[in-house]
């Protein structure tokens, strides 16, 4: 009588415990490295330029705001605007000077130039989760943009609808020349 093939290749495959052991490691070792984030990807929750992004939001924007979103958007607010430093200084040396507790109460006095376009870039980012309208824009945010949160115990944040995205309802459909009778 013949071996089926399943006995003959079970009697061919042997594996022993140092290799299952040392296969094992090294499957388990491999989903860690490739799973994890590298370094660079995690916000640096420590960086100097944090606080005083976050302080400077906060005025100019008069919610709760979430310091990882924060650290994403410093990240990309330091390479579109040069000086990000001194420009965050004087904004907040002005809010201060005005005793501001709130947007308004200090954005009138904001130099046009590039103090004014730092304001409205933070304000437009926050509201929008991106950092502009461009196709080719940065996103923080989609879900934790502000501009769903003052609506998010009523309406659900826009996504695909039926027929696209941001569309509600279906499209009105033309219809042909009905028969007179």
């Amino acid at each position: 009588m013949q071996d089926s093939p399943m006995k003959r290749l079970s009697n061919n495959v042997t594996m022993s415990r140092r290799s299952l052991m040392l296969t094992g490691v090294s499957i388990l070792g491999s989903y860690v490295a490739l799973s994890s984030l590298p370094s660079w990807a995690i916000p640096a929750a420590d960086s100097p330029q944090l606080a005083p992004f976050m302080r400077l939001s906060g005025l100019l924007v008069n919610h709760r705001l979430n310091p990882a979103i924060g650290a994403r958007m410093l990240e990309v607010a330091a390479r579109e605007h040069a000086g990000l430093d001194a420009l965050m200084s004087t904004l907040l040396a002005l809010a201060q000077s005005k005793q501001a507790r709130k947007v308004e109460d200090f954005y009138a006095d904001i130099p046009a130039g590039p103090q004014q376009a730092l304001a409205q870039w933070i304000i437009f980012a926050w509201y929008t989760g991106c950092s502009s309208a461009k196709r080719d824009a940065a996103v923080f945010t989609y879900e934790e943009a502000l501009t769903y949160q003052t609506t998010l115990d009523v309406v659900a944040i826009p996504s695909y609808g039926l027929s696209g995205p941001n569309r509600w309802s279906q499209r009105t459909v033309p219809l042909a020349d009905m028969p007179r009778f």
